[in-house]
């Protein structure tokens, strides 16, 4: 699966006006959209006045025709207002996950990227293929994982809780256990950041 997660930053008093004009855009039956909508977030804890997207395509190919569409477009994704910086990414779902499940998932979102020391994409999606079973009781929580297809090397994956204290309880027990992080998968990592967002109502995941 391929996907593309676009970040939206403006300033933090226009993200509903922003989130609003994205609704509308994506709700036009009549002129969809390229791509399948997955998410779409407002981050609470962590850059804020920022909107996620994320959306899916068959190809690369169709990742590059909808994006070189978004470029040359006056308003693109129907953005109609001025202050808006959009920052688009590709990537690739890790091959041992499914394509995310929509619907109800917990409310609270985890969107987590770990830019890679050189070579350690191949170390990190075998950490996390031998982790995924073993911590299952948190790693059901994992809605994708990916690796970028441009800039530098690093993942980002997005997780789905019902509140900060049940993310941080199954982090906790699973730390002392063993079962997490992946055996070899931290020592890939050269910067991390993490963003807690909540889900807009029109994103298919919730």
């Amino acid at each position: 699966m391929i996907y593309e997660l676009i970040r939206f930053r403006t300033d933090v008093l226009g993200v509903p006006a922003l989130s609003r004009l994205l609704k509308t855009r994506f709700s036009d039956t009549l002129n969809p959209v390229a791509g399948n909508l997955i998410g779409v977030w407002r981050t609470e804890i962590g850059e804020l006045g920022t909107l996620l997207l994320l959306r899916s395509f068959s190809s690369q190919d169709a990742l590059l025709e909808a994006r070189y569409r978004m470029l040359k477009a006056r308003t693109p994704l129907g953005i109609k207002i001025n202050g808006v910086f959009m920052e688009a990414e590709a990537f690739e779902g890790f091959p041992s996950l499914k394509p995310p499940e929509f619907g109800e998932r917990g409310g609270l979102y985890e969107i987590r990227t770990y830019n890679l020391k050189t070579g350690g994409l191949e170390p990190t999606l075998k950490a996390w293929q031998s982790a995924l079973k073993p911590a299952q009781a948190y790693t059901r929580h994992l809605i994708t994982n990916m690796f970028a297809l441009d800039g530098a090397p690093r993942i980002c994956h997005i997780w789905a809780f019902d509140s900060l204290e049940q993310r941080n309880v199954l982090r906790q027990q699973h730390y002392a256990t063993g079962l997490w992080p992946p055996n070899g998968g931290p020592e890939q990592i050269i910067h991390a950041r993490s963003s807690l967002c909540f889900p807009e109502t029109f994103s298919p995941l919730r």
